[in-house]
This record gives C-alpha cells, structure tokens and sequence, in this order.
C-alpha cells in the first residue's frame, strides 16, 4: 500500500529540488521532516509541505500507521518553461529561462 501526493508546476528548478530530495529518499517521515526543517535551500519548505500532504493521504485515504511510513519514492521532473526577455546592452534582448518541475512523493508503510 503506497500513499503518494504530487505537487506540479512549481517555481523552482527541478535540478535544485533532486540535490534536496536525495536527502531524505529512503528515510522515515519524522527523520524527513527533521532534516527538511535545518536544510537551507529554498526546496525545503516546498518538500515539507508536500510531505505533510502525502502523509494526510495515507492516514486519511488508506488508513497507515503515520509511525511506520517511510519515503520510498521521490523525484522531480522538469515541468514547462516559462521565457521571459530582458534587456541587454546595445538594445539587445536576453532570453531568460524561468524552469517549473513537478515533484512526487510517494510513502509506503514499513512491515
């Protein structure tokens, strides 16, 4: 039985979420949260409270023990890009390149 909860277009670069989400691949929940709450990148409150969501879906839509879960997937993929153009020298324009990803977690209970 796995509980999951997907968070899709979100701000932030899908290679910025993976550095923190390999934190806390394979640990359990309150281990997760503890290293997601003193980790300083700007994924970590993202990841906390999509965690926070998979959790409330396991209690809530497949009746887990919150004790035993435990990460057992996560990964980030690259959602759309948004381009934006900003002002360059001599008249030019510089392409931006605003990256989106969609984030899974997936929680499982341990046996």
């Amino acid at each position: 039985m796995e509980a999951r909860a997907v968070a899709r277009y979100v701000r932030i670069s899908s290679r910025k979420v993976n550095i923190v989400i390999d934190l806390i691949r394979g640990k359990k929940v309150g281990e997760a949260f503890a290293i997601l709450k003193h980790t300083p990148k700007a994924a970590s409150p993202i990841l906390e409270k999509l965690l926070k969501s998979a959790i409330a879906n396991a209690e809530n839509n497949h009746n887990m023990d919150v004790d035993k879960l435990y990460i057992s997937e996560a990964y980030a993929t690259q959602g759309p890009t948004l381009k934006r153009f900003r002002a360059a020298s001599k008249g030019r324009g510089v392409r931006i390149l605003k990256r989106t990803s969609h984030i899974t977690l997936v929680v499982k209970e341990k046996e």
